[in-house]
């Protein structure tokens, strides 16, 4: 899907399973062997890849931030697929290296992901995900849901994703789903005020959800969530305000349905409210929830895919406790030929900063409206798929107008836009 919005692993375990091979979402290639390697190899132009900010102060002088450069990408990939009749194993490591000719610059990343699915039978079955990220940019590196930090941060900045679900199908009607969720972020920036100072933390997310098979196509859900963030740099944020102020548990209490409209269009949602307490800072909040999405397979290797999501998250902004944030996103992959593949995603987010200060901090006011648009065209040069030729074009702008006492004078401190546009070339075996 989106480069936002892909999380780890994504398999969901079936019934059939116990009676074939469960291979779910490989390819042709994939299924031929367990196991695949790929290359990709890009020239790039980037406009702003530092994501600065439209205004700078330099000298006295507001100017313009924004550094260009061309470069290439060489991103290799190995992967491992292991489908069993009652068990799904998979692997990968994704390793990405970007020489920026300006300044003789570069980036490296590594994502490593890991999946497990088993039916114990039937009506009994189990799924683990786990996802290891170095990264620098926001779309690799902000991959869970809300988009925390829309800039890019320099550095060897990690996330672990890791996630388990039960499924048990009790009666014919009546079933049950448990779950649980662990983020953990560390941040190379440190020192006081820093994102490690006011993003360091462990999340954890655990769901229990119960579903009833109203009609054939509906299952209606009532879930439960509890939700704790848990701060752990021992750096300041401003002041001697510690970052554990910002710790919070949270309570979600959500109903809503799945339902399969036909073969080919299905849909979920989630509505219900949060309840935020933020335990060290005495202040708490009741705001409400909603997480939405529509799927639509038109034809085979198309599909047209879209949702919305509220809730309030964290937030990069120092002298705040969160923000409370709406994101609307739209995914298509269509088949033009049986060669050329083409591929759009345009993604919205608008968030709200809690202006209620904490500790000796000021509140802070403003909101910050971040859009990515991405559009890739990939051409199959052999009819085996070993050899694909790719060209594209990602769009990010973030608009913000956030008002604290240290950044007085600028109208727009965090303000960018950023143009990429890339060539290249990719061989898998």
């Amino acid at each position: 899907m989106n480069k936002n919005l892909v999380l780890a692993g994504g398999l969901t375990l079936v019934a059939s399973a116990l009676h074939a091979a469960y291979a779910p979402g490989l390819s042709s290639l994939e299924q031929q062997k367990p196991w695949s390697v790929s290359a990709s190899v890009r020239g790039f132009y980037d406009d702003n890849y530092t994501t600065s900010p439209k205004q700078v102060v330099v000298a006295g002088k507001l100017v313009d931030g924004a550094q260009s450069s061309f470069g290439c990408e060489v991103t290799p990939q190995l992967a491992i697929n292991l489908p069993y009749e009652q068990t799904f194993i998979s692997a990968s490591y994704v390793y990405s290296l970007k020489y920026y000719d300006d300044n003789s610059f570069t980036d490296q990343s590594h994502q490593f992901n890991a999946h497990l699915g088993h039916a114990f039978s039937e009506r009994y079955s189990i799924d683990a995900t786990e996802q290891f990220v170095i990264a620098q940019e926001p779309e690799v590196f902000n991959t869970v849901g809300t988009i925390t930090v829309p800039l890019r941060v320099q550095g060897n900045n990690v996330r672990n994703t890791a996630t388990a679900k039960f499924d048990a199908q009790m009666t014919e009607l009546l079933g049950t789903e448990f779950s649980y969720q662990n983020n953990f972020y560390s941040y190379d920036n440190s020192g006081p005020s820093s994102y490690s100072a006011s993003l360091d933390r462990v999340e954890h997310y655990a769901e229990a959800d119960l579903r009833y098979q109203w009609q054939k196509p509906t299952v209606l859900v009532l879930a439960y969530q509890f939700g704790w963030v848990d701060h752990t740099s021992d750096d300041f944020l401003i002041g001697t305000t510690p970052p554990s102020s910002r710790n919070v548990r949270s309570h979600f209490l959500k109903v809503g349905a799945d339902h399969n409209f036909n073969d080919q269009l299905n849909g979920s949602i989630r509505v219900g409210v949060e309840y935020d307490d933020y335990y060290n800072a005495n202040k708490n909040s009741v705001g409400p929830y909603a997480d939405a999405s529509l799927t639509y397979t038109y034809a085979p290797g198309c599909s047209l895919q879209g949702g919305v999501k509220h809730n309030r998250n964290q937030s990069d902004i120092i002298s705040i406790l969160d923000q409370e944030s709406t994101m609307a996103y739209l995914s298509l992959t269509h088949r033009i030929t049986s060669r050329i593949t083409g591929s759009l995603l345009a993604q919205y987010q608008h968030a709200e900063y809690n202006s209620k200060g904490f500790a000796s901090v000021p509140g802070t006011s403003g909101s910050d409206n971040y859009f990515v648009a991405s559009i890739n065209l990939a051409y199959r040069i052999d009819q085996s798929g070993h050899w694909l030729a790719e060209t594209g074009y990602n769009f990010d702008k973030l608009d913000s107008d956030v008002r604290t006492a240290t950044v007085l004078g600028i109208r727009d401190p965090r303000s960018y836009d950023r143009n990429r546009v890339y060539i290249g070339i990719r061989a898998t075996y």
